[in-house]
């Protein structure tokens, strides 16, 4: 005898699939009664002000008019809130196997050791970069500048027991190349294989820490299995995990992208008052892929994690010191 499971909804959850379907449901609580969830990416929305009692797991992200709302929830300004649904819809709608993807990655991440998270988001990143949402966003800009590019694009001082590596390409706003990258991992892995067991600071020449991965590399590589391998290999926030107390990060500026997701491994992440930081990489049909659905999420939560990066939406050094992310501010 076959038993069917009364839960199962295969062709509702069909319907909701990214590929064709409606993915994204706005869930309207404290208003209405309970609904079975089949969407897989699922945002709470609450416009009572008083937080209803629900079940975050079940749920992607939370959001409420109420300011200073507690994480895992996202404060909105009742006058930007339709605003900011409609943006999150729209680019979920123009990305939705993006989309939803990250949902899932963030989801499975959470429960996992760090190293394993990481591999899951890697893995998750190479398949989306042979995917048509970023073809579609490569197509749109096959015509790149690709820049200057400094012979050395991190520089290395030492003081006693006190390492500063200083990310060192200003005019290319310390854009995270390739080379920066491999750089930036050779050095930490001098620190972290040290026997002195030396502290370590990282620092920006320039208006601003990073604005993340160097757009004209995007999508270059035409192994997509071995830029898994050496994604994996080559992970600077890995290196930032492993070296616990002893790593520090000092923001300033735009932090974008891996130019935040890298610096939120270290154990101390200290913000000059203008930093903005931003995750922007679904507008190109990929999700974060330097460590972030790790690293930022295990700072802030996967809740609030989503909705950062649904929306594109600017952090300010106040609200991630709020939140988390960074640990203190500069006087």
């Amino acid at each position: 005898m076959v038993s069917r499971a009364h839960s199962s909804n295969l062709f509702g959850e069909e319907a909701t699939s990214p590929l064709g379907g409606e993915p994204l449901a706005f869930v309207e609580v404290g208003t209405t009664p309970d609904v079975d969830l089949l969407a897989p990416l699922r945002i709470a929305v609450d416009r009572t002000w008083v937080l209803p009692q629900i079940d975050s797991a079940r749920f992607d992200a939370l959001v409420t008019v109420r300011a200073n709302a507690p994480a895992p929830w996202v404060s909105v300004v009742p006058q930007r809130l339709e605003a900011q649904l409609a943006k999150v819809a729209a680019q979920v709608a123009a990305a939705p196997v993006a989309a939803t993807m990250l949902a899932r990655v963030l989801r499975i991440g959470e429960n996992l050791k760090f190293e394993d998270a990481l591999t899951i988001e890697s893995l998750a990143y190479s398949t989306l970069l042979g995917g048509s949402e970023f073809a579609a966003w490569r197509a749109r800009n096959s015509d790149l500048d690709p820049g200057h590019q400094v012979a050395s694009p991190v520089r290395y001082g030492r003081e006693g027991d006190d390492v500063t590596l200083t990310l060192a390409s200003p005019d290319n706003r310390n854009a995270m190349t390739v080379a920066m990258r491999d750089a930036l991992w050779e050095a930490l892995a001098n620190v972290l294989e040290d026997p002195t067991l030396p502290m370590v600071t990282i620092r920006a020449d320039g208006r601003c820490f990073s604005t993340g991965g160097h757009l004209p590399e995007f999508g270059s590589a035409s192994d997509l299995a071995a830029a898994h391998v050496i994604r994996m290999r080559r992970s600077a926030a890995l290196l930032l995990h492993r070296l616990g107390a002893r790593a520090t990060i000092r923001l300033h500026g735009a932090c974008i992208g891996s130019g935040i997701e890298v610096p939120a491994a270290a154990a101390y992440r200290i913000a000059a008052r203008d930093t903005v930081i931003q995750l922007p990489e679904l507008r190109m049909g990929l999700i974060p892929g330097a460590g972030g659905t790790v690293t930022v999420a295990r700072a802030i939560g996967r809740h609030r994690m989503l909705w950062l990066v649904l929306g594109a939406f600017r952090l300010g050094a106040a609200q991630a010191l709020d939140w988390g992310l960074v640990s203190g501010l500069e006087p």
